[in-house]
């Protein structure tokens, strides 16, 4: 199977109730990490690359290794996705590289100046057939370049859904990140979060059946935080957002959620680990095996959690 773009995952997950995994990508590991558990799980898949991956990686890198991801797992729909891209130059430019999904996150723009700027993305995108994710509302915290709101009551800053029908229509966008109460990066709040679930509802009344996506949603899962505390590491604090609420959102109509510190944190623990028990260990081999296998185990346990697993043959 070729890459495909996310409409019919999409339509898919909205009318059965879960939402698709969509993955941030860095390096080999990583990739094989997510591929491995998603064609184990037999769910849909979306791989996400953000700028701090083309920075460190190369684009060329990374789509060749998606490219082996698609050819050696046909039964498995895999849609590529730009994160944050936060020009229309850059949107362009992965339009034109072959992803069949691009994110304009204008969100920090005037709403007039927001749609404008997502309009001529999805004009251009359109046209060749690849889909548009944009942002309405701001989150919080800090991830690679995406500086959040630094106000710490982020309820300040939700989507207004007042806003996403004159969005949707005026821009024309396919999907669109709503801001309810996630954070980006590891230490997401102080207390548990309460996500606004009714902004969800309300947003799901006024656009039915159009799917929203869910930014800064991993969990910071407690196991790998206390195994990088365990050996050297000083994350106190850091907390996420809890399984059990994308869970809810998911059920909801919210068809996408974004994993990305989740991954981060299961490749740094068990690199972590290798490197306290043995520290004479020096082939790359030897640690960042076990860093992959623990992103398998995490993501096969995120889609269930999203309750997508199983589901690759109807979203194909």
């Amino acid at each position: 199977m070729a890459l495909v773009n996310t409409k019919k995952m999409f339509e898919m997950a909205y009318k059965n109730g879960y939402a698709i995994g969509a993955f941030n990508v860095n390096n080999m590991e990583i990739t094989q990490g997510i591929i491995e558990a998603v064609a184990e799980e037999k769910a849909p898949l979306i791989l996400q690359v953000s700028r701090g991956a083309r920075e460190y990686a190369k684009n060329s890198y990374l789509r060749a290794i998606i490219d082996v991801v698609v050819k050696e797992n046909p039964d498995i729909p895999v849609a590529i996705n730009l994160d944050h891209g936060d020009t229309l130059e850059t949107c362009k430019q992965f339009v034109d590289d072959g992803f069949t999904s691009v994110m304009i996150d204008a969100s920090s723009k005037p709403l007039e100046e927001n749609i404008e700027i997502t309009k001529q993305v999805v004009e251009y995108a359109h046209a060749k057939d690849v889909v548009v994710e944009a942002e309405l509302g701001q989150l919080g915290g800090i991830e690679e370049d995406v500086v959040g709101v630094a106000d710490e009551d982020i309820s300040k800053h939700l989507a207004d859904p007042n806003q996403v029908q004159e969005f949707v229509r005026k821009s024309g966008v396919d999907s669109l990140a709503v801001a309810i109460g996630t954070s980006h990066g590891a230490y997401k709040f102080k207390k548990e979060p309460k996500l606004a679930f009714d902004v969800i509802q309300e947003i799901a009344d006024r656009l039915p059946g159009f799917p929203l996506v869910m930014h800064g949603s991993s969990s910071v899962l407690k196991e790998f935080v206390d195994l990088i505390n365990k050996y050297g590491g000083q994350m106190p604090n850091a907390m996420g957002v809890p399984e059990d609420a994308v869970s809810k959102a998911a059920e909801m109509a919210v068809c996408k959620v974004n994993i990305d510190t989740d991954l981060r944190l299961a490749l740094t623990a068990k690199i972590r680990q290798v490197f306290a028990e043995k520290p004479g260990e020096f082939d790359p081999r030897k640690y960042l095996g076990p860093g992959r296998e623990a992103i398998k185990q995490m993501v096969k346990h995120k889609l269930h959690v999203l309750g997508c697993a199983g589901k690759a043959a109807e979203c194909s």
